[in-house]
């Protein structure tokens, strides 16, 4: 009895001298979070070429959000909010959702904006029209330029978004505005007969999909499909 009342005392003073109590605290305590299953995060970078951080001054540092659509716009029922006059009070939504066969929640971001349109990684989307994301995107919408960096967690729960503001630009493609027209930016034109090449292997994209009042599941592309387009000349871009 009395070599285990030392030995619980020598193990004390050892977590006091190398640790420190509050550290031998800390210690213990991690082991409770390390037994949960970590959260998908969103890393997304803004900028934006004249507003700057003016028009970012409602978005937190991190935001945790459960598995329904995540809308952006300038309302007040958005969940990110941004300081815009011609953005549309719900612009487009990021939604989560689970492949059939996948443990992880992957992401489609639809526009919602009936005046203007979204483009991301190269396709434009008009109104209900939705794109799945990858690991990096790029999406531009209203002067604002957005990457999208998307960290897979095993959480089916909720998901994590971690804001970043950009003081240089992101994306140094067009950008769309509310007005469907797009800012003149000199690009150089693409090599003679590259166009069609792009065209017809990258699959389809769905229409509406059903996740706000159902549990997170892909859409079951009922909508008017479309294919994925290269991105257009500066002439044809809304």
């Amino acid at each position: 009895m009395r070599s285990n009342l030392n030995q619980a005392f020598e193990d004390e003073q050892y977590l006091d001298t190398e640790f420190g109590m509050e550290d031998a605290f800390l210690a213990e305590k991690i082991v409770v979070p390390s037994m949960e299953r970590p959260l998908t995060v969103l890393r997304v970078s803004l900028h934006h070429p004249t507003q700057g951080p003016a028009a970012f001054t409602n978005v937190p540092l991190q935001l945790q959000h459960d598995t329904s659509p995540l809308l952006v716009g300038r309302g007040r029922d958005a969940h990110i909010q941004l300081r815009l006059p011609n953005l549309s009070r719900r612009h487009l939504s990021l939604e989560p959702y689970r492949e059939k066969g996948s443990a992880l929640l992957v992401f489609c971001l639809k526009a919602l904006s009936r005046r203007g349109c979204v483009w991301v990684n190269g396709l434009t989307l008009r109104f209900l029209e939705q794109v799945p994301l990858s690991t990096v995107n790029r999406v531009t919408f209203a002067g604002i330029q957005m990457v999208v960096h998307v960290e897979g967690g095993t959480s089916l729960e909720a998901f994590v978004c971690c804001f970043h503001l950009s003081p240089s630009p992101l994306i140094y493609r067009p950008q769309a505005e509310e007005t469907d027209e797009w800012e003149s930016i000199p690009q150089e034109q693409p090599p003679p007969g590259s166009g069609e090449r792009a065209l017809g292997h990258l699959g389809f994209l769905h229409g509406p999909s059903q996740i706000q009042d159902d549990p997170p599941q892909p859409s079951p592309g009922g909508g008017t499909e479309i294919q994925f387009q290269r991105e257009p000349p500066d002439s044809l871009l809304c």
